[in-house]
């Protein structure tokens, strides 16, 4: 059994912390990335087609060493060699935030119009991506002692309501994932999850901002979730809820009631 420890450890500190955030090119990744290093961490932009946006934003970022890396999750090889270069770069990892994702907007009445092709490239962005990611910067988040991944989910995952029955089936997943590596992964480790609700971004294509607005106008709190809201609940899960792993965090201004 792993050594018990005291209880009472504060907040977070993420000054000298090196934070990975998948999919940190655009939308929620990018937002992390920002609120990230405005709290002292040097943050690793993961990025699959977006190297451009990846290399602007790392430009942009307050603090210094801010790293824009290839993060493909359909490939395992590549992740392994992007955490190579991390504990090369910079010898640690303390925080991942799993933010990368796709989807594609399928009616869930037409069974036809989700071909195998794209049900798989979702399943291999969305959960085994993931997966393999944390797989292979596990040691290096272990080394530290205190670690913590956040995964980026949806509430389609505990709805089964989202773009395609696919995307839903990949968040589940990513939940139930969660849930298992938290049991193997601590105590030098912590693993939570974040649900959003649709937020205005253009992650889902097709998707407008008028779309989200009006979901929003359906919810006890009636307000429009930015890709900053998301982030904010990701940062707080990092620096606040010490005690809480293998959890899921619920933002969707209560579209779940």
């Amino acid at each position: 059994m792993g050594e018990l420890r005291a209880g009472g450890l504060g907040v977070y500190p993420l000054a000298g912390k090196v934070a990975v955030v998948t999919g940190g090119s655009s939308g929620i990744g990018a937002a992390t990335a920002r609120r990230l290093a405005e709290g002292g961490a040097r943050v690793v932009i993961g990025y699959g087609a977006g190297r451009e946006r990846a290399e602007a934003l790392a430009a942009e970022l307050p603090g210094e060493e801010h790293l824009p890396l290839h993060l493909p999750m359909e490939s395992s090889a590549a992740l392994r060699a992007a955490a190579a270069e991390v504990e090369r770069r910079f010898g640690r990892a303390d925080v991942l935030v799993n933010s990368a994702g796709t989807t594609k907007p399928v009616p869930h009445a037409d069974l036809e119009a989700m071909d195998d092709e794209s049900f798989d490239r979702i399943l291999i962005t969305n959960v085994r991506g993931p997966f393999a990611t944390i797989r292979a910067f596990a040691p290096l988040l272990r080394r530290g002692g205190d670690s913590v991944i956040v995964n980026v989910s949806s509430l389609s995952g505990s709805t089964g309501l989202g773009s395609s029955i696919a995307y839903c089936a990949s968040k589940a997943a990513l939940d139930t994932m969660g849930l298992s590596l938290a049991r193997v992964l601590g105590p030098e480790i912590r693993v939570l999850g974040v649900s959003p609700a649709a937020v205005a971004t253009d992650f889902v294509p097709g998707r407008g901002r008028a779309a989200v607005e009006k979901q929003a106008a359906t919810t006890p709190l009636r307000t429009v979730a930015e890709a900053d809201d998301v982030a904010l609940a990701i940062l707080s899960a990092i620096t606040h809820l010490r005690l809480s792993t293998g959890t899921n965090i619920v933002v969707d201004g209560g579209r779940h009631l």
